[in-house]
């Protein structure tokens, strides 16, 4: 591998600019786009409280009121740190508990506003640059790969979305690069200290996020194929670190033995069906969604002012480029780099990818699960622009093309991080529908609300919805008498329970207000 050029001045220059601007998008606009269901999660377990309490407490006949769904929402004072951890451990024991440990500390300290909830995401997910060019000095010994792959990081709409949503994944982001570059550091220092630094790493890691055991499983295969398969003293070494890691994760393995219910309950999604061809395009938009995504914006707002659909066509374009970055490392790396690499981007994505095909589900077109595979392709295409861009290595003329290509990535970066943060939601949270109804019911006077007894959606409602809007849940037995204190009401549809029963059992005149994608709300009018 030739050795690449310190890092021109103009484009440290660049650089420097690209990342003020990801450092601004990361804490822009915190609270603009809907707290989905997922995060309300996360609010839940920062509370103490558990979802068997918010079921027994809120869905037990009564009119309920903002007011009284977010007590679950909020810290207080009888609720301790070890009742976040017992919530998740008897609840979400896939979810283990270093992030909302954190998090709780957090808003203990400044409150429990949204924006505050999501700012201890977006500051870890700055730890990301150190770390990033930490790893591309050990992995490349090369600055100029450094500086390109933090500028790639900065404006990805991948790592900015998630680094404005309360939940782990920005922590994990930092977590898998730092583990990554402690590894190869154990590998060129083969000291103790080195390796017990690895194995720090590896613990916190798999404190944030339970896939982090793939990762440390990839760093083995990695090192059995540098060391050709032999049972030498670096392996031991890793062994024992490793073994050292699961140790310390050992009270955490067996709150999931002892919980697996819950935690195979709360992997049911993954197993429902769906097409392998919409599989397929998902995986397509999610790689050219880590460069860019502004023309998300038309999937579901179409009629937006930004005429930025051509965007689209880009995503072939994207996909050549993370292809032929791929190929390039292969063949001008070492295979110290080049495997290294290919086993982050594999070691998670892999495993999913072939549940997917073989038993069914869609668990592979979750982004968020493939953190360290997105890692591997911005490292891959960084790798590809210093090298083209260096006018050593080539041509000054073909050099300048690489540059200009290199300054049209970051461009539909941070047009991208631009357009999305104008927006209520995003193509992580999907829930158009929660952000069009709320707007129509918030239009109208004290109204009563009538939906299916479903807590994500309720918590995330509650966020969204005027203080005045009042709640009634839907009994899976019966449908419930409503109040003739209320004139304005509405029902919001699911599945389970279809319009026609209320009007069937009511006498019940219902109006279509908004028909959603995936769920459509009603007005609701007595027919006498």
């Amino acid at each position: 591998m030739k050795k690449l050029s310190i890092t021109p001045i103009g484009i440290k220059f660049l650089i420097i600019i690209v990342l003020t601007l990801g450092i601004f998008f990361r804490f822009i606009n915190l609270d603009k786009k809907i707290y989905w269901g997922d995060e309300t999660f996360t609010s839940l377990r920062l509370s103490g409280y558990t979802a068997k309490e918010v079921e027994r407490q809120l869905f037990d006949g009564r009119i309920v009121t903002i007011e009284d769904i977010h007590k679950y929402q909020r810290t207080n004072s009888q609720k301790k740190f070890t009742d976040t951890i017992k919530g998740l451990a008897l609840e979400e024991p896939q979810l283990p508990p270093l992030y909302f440990l954190i998090a709780r500390f957090w808003v203990k300290l400044f409150g429990n506003s949204i924006a505050v909830t999501r700012s201890i995401s977006a500051l870890i997910s700055l730890l990301i640059f150190p770390c990033t060019y930490w790893l591309c000095l050990e992995l490349f010994g090369s600055s100029m790969v450094g500086w390109i792959a933090m500028a790639i990081m900065a404006v990805s709409p991948f790592n900015i979305l998630y680094a404005q949503e309360a939940r782990p994944y920005s922590l994990w982001a930092v977590t898998i690069v730092l583990s990554s570059a402690s590894f190869l550091r154990a590998l060129r220092l083969k000291t103790k200290v080195s390796w017990l630094l690895y194995a720090i790493t590896m613990t916190i890691g798999l404190y944030t996020y339970l896939l982090t055991i793939l990762v440390a499983i990839g760093n083995g295969l990695y090192l059995l194929v540098i060391e050709r398969f032999r049972f030498t003293k670096t392996v031991i070494a890793y062994i024992l670190a490793s073994l050292l890691a699961l140790l310390a994760f050992l009270p955490w393995i067996l709150a999931i033995a002892v919980n697996y219910n819950s935690f195979q309950e709360t992997s049911k999604w993954a197993f429902e069906t769906m097409p392998i061809s919409n599989i397929i395009q998902e995986w397509m938009r999610n790689i050219s969604y880590s460069f860019m995504d502004f023309w998300y914006l038309f999937t579901y707002l179409p009629d937006s002012r930004f005429n930025l659909s051509f965007g689209i066509y880009l995503i072939p374009l994207l996909l050549i480029l993370v292809g032929y970055s791929i190929y390039f490392v292969c063949r001008e790396t070492p295979a110290s780099i080049s495997v290294f690499l290919l086993i982050l981007m594999a070691a998670n994505s892999l495993p999913m990818v072939l549940l997917d095909l073989v038993s069914g589900g869609y668990r592979s077109i979750m982004a968020r699960y493939f953190v360290p595979s997105y890692l591997g392709i911005h490292l891959s295409v960084a790798y590809l622009f210093a090298k083209k861009m260096n006018p050593i290595n080539r041509k000054l003329f073909i050099a300048n093309l690489w540059k200009l290509s290199f300054v049209a990535l970051l461009m539909g970066g941070i047009i991208s991080c631009y357009v999305s943060s104008q927006a209520e939601t995003w193509w992580t949270k999907r829930t158009l529908d929660h952000v069009i109804a709320s707007k129509l019911i918030n239009q109208t006077s004290h109204p009563l609300l009538i939906l299916e007894k479903n807590i994500p959606t309720v918590l995330s409602l509650s966020h969204v919805l005027n203080p005045d809007v009042e709640f009634q849940f839907i009994n899976t037995k019966q449908l419930p008498t409503i109040p003739d204190k209320f004139t304005n009401i509405f029902l919001l549809e699911s599945p389970r329970f279809p319009v026609n029963k209320f009007e069937e059992n009511q006498k019940l005149k219902v109006k279509l207000v908004y028909k959603g994608r995936k769920q459509n709300l009603w007005e609701v009018k007595s027919s006498h």
